[in-house]
């Protein structure tokens, strides 16, 4: 049976991942990308899709709590589900033989138009993606609009792309990642438990809420854990993530495209030059034949602005959700 969830607005809402073992299967059964759903009403049929993309070495889940004040605050709600996918490497999605090298943007993107296409779905009218899932939502506009996906495939009508940095982070990291990604690397495979993961982070000293949520991403293995994502191609989409730049989408949209950034106030991704650069793009005159690119700042919040400030970030994404048909 799907399990009821409810929000403070006393809103039902439906996941397609709590039915269980036979809808996970289906799931997999194309080895396309693992996802869940949440709408207001699991009965009635949606007319609009939004995909939600997580970021490095997290999963879809990370963001249900975030999705179902979504989709219960836009205008008709009872017509979206929000599908929250786990990218290639991560979550559900880890190993599945379908996705293969290499582990870059555009193949995460095409992953998406091959779950897509596999469901017979609609394509999707926005796609949400935060820090590297940001990424890959401009990697996944950015190929559509060149046909990449074929002539079937329709452009969403908005990203919102979530603390995310448009070009390439090559010189601007401020190493936190990298430090992960290298302690990460330095453990035994199989780790004795949760609370062992935790300890070790902290001795290299991480801070308590960080190791917390590595120590989240773990699955039983055996009379251990083990990663729920596969670290080395992730490490793979982090240098993907790192080098790629695009800047020529945001500065040529495709013709009915909106895309949002939002930055989180306290976030140290950004340098005044990128700065600038968005502000002076999204301050441009509208144009028939041109997309939109529009900038918010989520204050109060570091990078990860589903758990900073999540009711601020509501407040953003809310009244600017596309709505239209």
């Amino acid at each position: 049976m799907a399990r009821a969830l409810k929000d403070r607005s006393r809103c039902l809402f439906f996941s397609s991942s709590s039915r269980l073992p036979l809808l996970k299967n289906l799931h997999r059964s194309f080895e396309t990308l693992a996802y869940e759903e949440i709408r207001v009403d699991p009965e009635r049929p949606t007319k609009s899709t939004a995909l939600v993309l997580h970021g490095l070495l997290g999963s879809g889940r990370n963001w249900r709590s975030f999705s179902r004040s979504l989709v219960s605050s836009i205008p008709g709600s009872e017509e979206w589900r929000m599908v929250l996918v786990d990218l290639r490497n991560h979550g559900r999605s880890a190993g599945l033989k379908g996705l293969e090298p290499p582990h870059n943007m555009e193949s995460a993107a095409k992953d998406l138009a091959d779950l897509v296409k596999s469901h017979g779905w609609a394509w999707p009218d926005v796609v949400i993606g935060h820090s590297m899932g940001g990424k890959v939502a401009l990697a996944y506009a950015d190929s559509c609009s060149h046909g990449d996906y074929g002539d079937s495939a329709i452009l969403p009508k908005q990203l919102w792309v979530l603390d995310s940095v448009p070009g390439d982070a090559v010189s601007d990291s401020d190493g936190e990642v990298e430090n992960v990604l290298k302690t990460l690397q330095s453990l035994p495979s199989t780790l004795p438990s949760r609370k062992w993961l935790v300890d070790q982070m902290l001795n290299h000293g991480f801070s308590k809420s960080l190791s917390d949520w590595i120590g989240s991403n773990l699955k039983k293995a055996g009379d251990g854990m083990t990663w729920a994502f596969d670290l080395q191609a992730a490490i793979d989409m982090f240098h993907s993530y790192r080098e790629k730049s695009y800047w020529s989408l945001l500065e040529n949209p495709p013709k009915g495209l909106e895309i949002a950034l939002v930055r989180a106030e306290n976030s140290d991704r950004w340098t005044q030059p990128v700065l600038q650069r968005l502000e002076s793009l999204s301050s441009r005159p509208e144009e028939p034949d041109r997309g939109k690119v529009s900038l918010h700042v989520l204050p109060r919040s570091g990078h990860w602005v589903h758990v900073d400030n999540p009711k601020g970030l509501l407040e953003i994404m809310a009244p600017n959700f596309f709505f239209g048909s």
